[in-house]
């Protein structure tokens, strides 16, 4: 089942999200390489595709897990979590519907 996952930024925390996003996307990139990861990226905190110094305000991730459990676990196991990026998680099921 697909799982829409929004983690929502700290404020002021752009040099740490910068800091420990190699971490952050490695995890993704695995997801990737075993087909699990449909999509990934930053929210910005302004509309703008390169926020500068304004930084962001989370991110979504549509992933594939067995279940909502293992999608969570997986979710709060996320290095911007550990290093207080990510003020919250919360994980969706998802129903993709377009494009087919």
């Amino acid at each position: 089942m697909l799982y829409a996952i929004l983690g929502r930024d700290a404020p002021n925390s752009l040099n740490q999200r910068l800091a420990v996003r190699p971490a952050h996307l490695e995890r993704l990139n695995a997801l990737l390489a075993e087909g699990r990861l449909i999509l990934a990226g930053p929210l910005p905190a302004i509309d703008s595709a390169d926020p500068g110094p304004a930084g962001f305000q989370g991110s979504l991730m549509v992933v594939e897990f067995p279940s909502l459990e293992e999608a969570t676990t997986w979710a709060n196991a996320d290095p911007y979590v550990a290093a207080g990026v990510f003020t919250a998680v919360e994980v969706y099921p998802f129903r993709k519907v377009l494009p087919a």
